[in-house]
């Protein structure tokens, strides 16, 4: 099966705003195989001196706890994380979860 295990199914560019934050848009699914590719983005991203993340999520169709796991743990590297368009469903999965709390979520 094509993309299974290599995080194929799972595109994400980065860009840094001019405030400093980096925005990380995410396309596809985000799932246990495609993780590892959003958590080296992510601590890249945090690494390079950026204290707040914004995920771009209009385009991501799907995500399980292991794309959860990379979002909570980039929240406690960088101090803030914002959530920008998710899907109905990837909205439902972080009210569901009650991270809310932990995320800004826009619109």
């Amino acid at each position: 099966m094509a993309g299974l295990g290599d995080g194929a199914s799972l595109s994400v560019s980065t860009r840094v705003r001019r405030d400093g934050a980096a925005v990380l848009t995410l396309a596809g699914e985000l799932d246990s195989a495609s993780a590892a590719k959003l958590g080296a983005a992510a601590r890249a991203a945090v690494t390079s001196g950026s204290a707040r993340v914004v995920f771009e999520l209009a385009g991501l169709r799907f995500m399980d706890s292991a794309g959860l796991a990379v979002l909570i743990t980039t929240a406690r590297d960088a101090g803030h994380v914002e959530l920008r368009d998710p899907s109905p469903i990837v909205r439902r999965l972080i009210e569901a979860t009650g991270l809310t709390s932990v995320f800004e979520v826009l619109p």
